[in-house]
């Protein structure tokens, strides 16, 4: 396939080489806006804005990756193979499911179990698991340390049902030590292993499955910056 793409607008050359991707387009143009100079937006095609732009004199893009695994599956395939992006930054949203994970936390997923069947396209002779990037998640980790941020690393579950009918599956999934559950992450940690690309997933918990608790839109916003901050230290 050709760009631009069905989805992405862009030309050759308006991607950065790191793009960091909130599920919420309008996020990612709060991102562009807050944090970025030299701002230029290179997709509105559905809606799913996409800018590239400096942080710290370093040429960065952002991009919404939409709800779900089929969503962020079609954005990060076509950023990693036909927009020569080399490394993709997830920022988003979790539910805690661990007891020792709390509100606001930021958790980073070296690994993302999943109850998608996204793996069978591979065709694999077993069960594949898959990983974040060492070096993206070790660089995400020192930065969080500089910055004062706790952050909690380990396996998040990417699920294919946000109402799921099997009112068990989140305490099951707590046994395996599961920290929060999220959408997208496996899917883009396939693509990018597929493509010989570098991918990372960071979360900030903003409700618990558990205690019921969750964040106001305030809060959200005011916690998720930190998230995003980590994100474009490292980009």
């Amino acid at each position: 396939m050709s760009i631009p793409t069905p989805h992405n607008e862009a030309k050759p050359g308006d991607i950065a080489k790191t793009v960091l991707m909130p599920g919420d387009p309008l996020r990612a143009k709060f991102i562009a806006e807050t944090y970025l100079e030299d701002v230029v937006c290179f997709n509105t095609v559905r809606n799913m804005l996409g800018y590239t732009g400096t942080y710290k004199g370093k040429k960065v893009s952002v991009m919404g990756g939409g709800m779900g695994m089929p969503s962020i599956g079609i954005y990060s395939y076509e950023l990693y193979h036909f927009y020569d992006v080399d490394n993709i930054i997830r920022i988003g949203s979790a539910g805690g499911i661990a007891e020792n994970v709390k509100l606001r936390d930021i958790v980073i997923g070296m690994g993302a179990s999943t109850n998608s069947n996204f793996a069978a396209q591979y065709q694999l002779p077993g069960t594949y698991a898959p990983i974040a990037d060492y070096d993206l998640l070790r660089k995400a980790v020192e930065a969080a340390e500089k910055m004062n941020i706790k952050t909690v690393v380990g396996n998040v579950l990417s699920s294919d049902t946000f109402y799921d009918d099997n009112q068990d599956a989140n305490a099951l999934w707590r046994k395996m030590n599961i920290l929060a559950v999220e959408m997208e992450a496996a899917a883009l940690y396939m693509n990018a292993a597929r493509a010989g690309k570098k991918a990372l997933c960071i979360l900030t918990v903003s409700d618990h499955v558990f205690t019921g608790e969750s964040l106001s839109a305030e809060d959200r916003q005011l916690t998720f910056r930190d998230m995003m901050e980590i994100a474009l230290e490292i980009a």
